[in-house]
């Protein structure tokens, strides 16, 4: 008997239990017909602005976009040197390149999946000028480590948070929010992201005046005025649609990274349970965080073995990512090698993300980790 598919995120639960509210505000805009930079962005941005607490927020088209004009910002350009993770989506690395700047990697910390601080601190030359902490999977990365050396060396912190909107960190008493830390926070909003719109969308956190006036003219092909242009930007704009459908979905943001939270919490207790110590290590919370779980992302054994006998059973897990960086073929000119970042390599051939979303149910996950014990057991017992 062929098992109900269980898919790794399910976005039409999660739209059900807000489709009145969505079509009211997608209906506000269609009778508006003002579908570009107009007032449901510019409320967003004052909403985002306030829940990150930072001074301003720039909507934009992608979370790629998001990274590539917060850089641009920067002026950055050839010669200069960007410290970043070899273990992250493409576009943290392929935004450097694109401005003719260099990637330098640093290698990751294997409970936490984040850079390593110590790492940054070994790697900054006199040519770097900015470092880009990815908090990863929902974690932020140990920023303090790192930032009172670079604030002495003129060095911008860009924040990565395509997968962290809400995370926090507490740090002497402190609370830090991804976002709110560095000169600028990068954010995305695609479907799948805990606060996701019904296509591509991002959003810069900026801490500056001078940025924020900088951010809003690169998105709109470097022009302040209409079709007088102070210097080359991109077409870069979060439309009115995306807009409204963000804020609807922003005031039920926190809800839905709690109930992340609850089902994170479920799948540690199961696999204790299940006493799958010696196969599978659950991902670390790091002592201050607020994980808010993007992706719930295991390290274990037989990773791609795993992987396969869980889509026979109808459960869909995926790999994020396979490939670190550095490795990368359109990355071969930097001259890394196998070897230079083991700890993210390791990576890429243990973890996998299992099925994580606001509405997951107890038993479904039950189904996820006594499908993994199965596994286990029948491996070790081949073994015996």
């Amino acid at each position: 008997m062929r098992e109900t598919p269980l898919p790794s995120f399910d976005l039409t639960r999660n739209w059900e239990r807000v489709r009145d509210e969505t079509l009211a505000a997608i209906n506000v805009v269609l009778d508006s017909q003002h579908f570009i930079l107009g007032p449901e962005v510019e409320a967003l941005e004052k909403d985002l602005a306030a829940y990150l607490g930072t001074a301003h927020t720039v909507g934009c088209a992608s979370g790629t976009d998001a990274l590539l004009l917060a850089l641009m910002a920067l002026d950055l350009g050839p010669g200069d040197e960007v410290i970043t993770t070899p273990f992250s989506f493409f576009a943290t690395a392929s935004c450097v390149t694109r401005l003719g700047a260099t990637p330098i990697f640093a290698d990751v910390m294997p409970d936490s999946y984040n850079i390593d601080p110590k790492e940054v601190l070994r790697k900054i030359s006199p040519r770097t000028k900015a470092v880009i902490p990815v908090h990863l999977f929902g974690q932020m990365s140990r920023v303090e480590e790192f930032a009172p050396r670079l604030a002495e060396k003129g060095i911008s912190i860009v924040e990565d948070c395509a997968q962290a909107i809400g995370s926090t960190r507490s740090v002497d008493g402190k609370t830090l929010r991804a976002g709110a830390v560095g000169e600028l926070g990068c954010f995305s909003f695609f479907p799948t992201k805990n606060l996701g719109c019904f296509g591509d969308g991002g959003l810069i956190s900026v801490s500056s005046e001078r940025l924020d006036r900088r951010l809003r003219s690169l998105r709109a092909h470097g022009s302040g005025e209409q079709y007088f242009h102070d210097e080359v930007g991109l077409n870069s704009r979060l439309d009115e649609l995306q807009a409204a459908i963000l804020r609807v979905r922003l005031r039920h943001l926190e809800t839905w990274n709690e109930e992340r939270r609850l089902v994170a919490e479920r799948y540690r207790i199961l696999f204790a349970e299940q006493d799958l110590g010696e196969w599978v290590t659950p991902p670390l919370e790091e002592k201050g965080n607020r994980h808010i779980y993007h992706q719930y992302v295991i390290r274990c054994r037989s990773r791609d073995l795993l992987k396969e006998d869980l889509a026979r059973r109808g459960i869909t897990t995926r790999v994020y990512y396979p490939l670190s960086l550095h490795l990368q073929p359109c990355f071969s000119y930097l001259g890394y090698g196998r070897g230079d970042m083991p700890v993210s390599e390791n990576l890429t051939e243990e973890v996998l993300a299992l099925p994580i979303f606001p509405e997951l149910e107890p038993g479904e996950q039950e189904r996820v980790v006594q499908a993994i014990s199965d596994f286990y057991r029948r491996q070790k017992s081949d073994h015996s």
